[in-house]
């Protein structure tokens, strides 16, 4: 039960640090392939709002401040590239 408690936390973590690594890349090395995807940013709101919503329910409370600070600085983002 242990180590399918850690595979499971280990493959959630890596899917989270896949997105960050991902977003995070579109964001500094090619911000116009992002920003002019309403995909990729439906996608990413979409799922950083799942997190919050994860969070919420069974987060301690920093991971989850941090998650609802990601978000909040992600839709700040969208709406300073249209500005």
């Amino acid at each position: 039960m242990w180590r399918a408690w850690v595979g499971f936390n280990a493959s959630h973590s890596l899917g989270a640090i896949l997105f960050g690594l991902m977003y995070g890349y579109f964001a500094v090395v090619a911000p116009e392939t992002l920003f002019q995807s309403p995909y990729l940013l439906a996608v990413g709101l979409i799922l950083l709002l799942a997190y919050v919503a994860l969070g919420k329910r069974y987060w301690f409370s920093v991971p989850f401040r941090g998650i609802v600070l990601a978000t909040v600085l992600y839709i700040a983002a969208i709406g300073a590239a249209f500005a």
